[in-house]
């Protein structure tokens, strides 16, 4: 039964992600993309988690107030989703054009939200309570999942606006990026805690329209070239 649960939610956790990741793929149909890359930042988004579960803990356990602990967990997994592409792929000779960083950004926050997905579905699933796993990976899909993304996607947006730019201009536009990342997650999470239903919709309402901003800087991005950077 347990692992039937954990096999159920492994499912319901990973297809949604990969259909997100499949369309970011090929908003850069253009160029041949390093497939192998763009799996081993999802698998190190993936990993990511099960990092991010033992610093929250250790967060939980030190900080009381909501406020901050939300917060401090938002930026966490912000930066730990942006190290992760660092390691993997920025420094790779697959980083090759501005939208690159955008790219892997939020292929790392599809692994990452994939598995975190699957640990929210198994809770319920585990407890027979089948409705109420529905509804979390629902809620997940159109909800936590892509402030995932367009969080990291910023920082990607950020790093690949740079991308013709020095060193000092990379590092601005990272420290810029997280910093927008961190304050969208750290405002849909403080948004959600004990919110209503129609509070709810309305936060899943505003993260839809950063999702189009999203998918309109990823068409921006694609015009930075070295004599306008």
């Amino acid at each position: 039964m347990v692992f039937n649960a954990f096999l159920y939610s492994l499912i319901a956790g990973l297809l949604p992600s990969l259909l997100w990741l499949f369309f970011f793929i090929h908003e850069d149909s253009a160029h041949s993309k390093h497939r192998v890359i763009i799996f081993s930042c999802f698998l190190g988004g993936m990993v990511a988690v099960l990092i991010a579960v033992f610093a929250e803990k250790a967060i939980a356990e030190a900080v009381s107030d909501l406020t901050t602990r939300y917060t401090l967990w938002a930026a966490f997994e912000e930066i730990i989703k942006f190290l992760v592409v660092a390691a993997i792929a920025l420094r790779s000779t697959a980083n090759e054009d501005p939208v690159d960083a955008m790219i892997y950004c939020a292929t790392v926050a599809l692994g990452f939200a994939a598995v975190e997905n699957t640990l929210f579905i198994m809770g319920p699933l585990s407890n027979g309570a089948v409705s109420q796993a529905i509804v979390t990976g629902n809620m997940r899909f159109i909800g936590a999942t892509l402030v995932h993304v367009v969080s990291s996607s910023f920082v990607g947006f950020a790093l690949g606006y740079a991308f013709y730019r020095g060193y000092l201009a990379k590092f601005i536009g990272v420290i810029l990026g997280l910093a927008g990342a961190i304050a969208l997650h750290a405002a849909f999470n403080l948004s959600i805690i004990n919110a209503s239903s129609t509070d709810t919709l309305k936060t899943f309402g505003w993260v839809w329209g950063a999702v189009v901003i999203i998918i309109i800087l990823f068409e921006e991005i694609k015009a930075v070239h070295p004599q306008l950077a």
